[in-house]
Formats: structure tokens, sequence, C-alpha cells
């Protein structure tokens, strides 16, 4: 048996790409307005991006992540927006 053999019964499409790097590599889950815009996985705003688009809702821990993170970065804009209405600052 060779190495091909394997995936013989498998259609074009659900055979594994060996070019592609593994799922688990870095910058895997940019979306594409991201990448054409020049972010990587390198620069902060891209990391966050990666990071939040490798959640997945199925998972319960991801999903308290992803409220958390809601919450880090949506209180400090809600407080903002509360002072500003006071008359503050």
């Amino acid at each position: 048996m060779t190495a091909g053999d394997e995936y013989d019964d498998a259609s074009l499409d659900e055979r594994p790409d060996d070019d592609a790097p593994p799922s688990w590599f870095a910058g895997q889950h940019l979306p594409e307005d991201a990448r054409r815009i020049g972010l990587s996985h390198h620069v902060p705003d891209g990391a966050l991006l990666d990071f939040a688009g490798a959640l997945d809702a199925r998972k319960p821990y991801h999903r308290a992540t992803a409220w958390v993170m809601l919450a880090v970065f949506g209180l400090p804009a809600v407080l903002m927006l509360l002072q500003l209405l006071r008359g503050g600052v």
C-alpha cells in the first residue's frame, strides 16, 4: 500500500492539502479583509483578531472567553459614554 492509496476513495475536495499549514498555527483564523489591509498575527490587532476567530461557539469555555473579551473591550467605552453624558471630562 502506497501513501496515496489511503485517500483513493475520497473525493479531491476531501483530500488534505499537504502544502497548507496545520490549523493550530497562528494566523489561520484571520478574516480575508484583515489580511487584505496587511494585518497578521504578528501585530497586536491582528493577533487579537486571530485569537477571537479561533473561538468556537460550541465550547462553553470559548463562549465564556468571548463574553470576558466583550466586557474588557466594551466596558471602558460604556463608562466613557456615561461620563460624557453626565457632563464630565
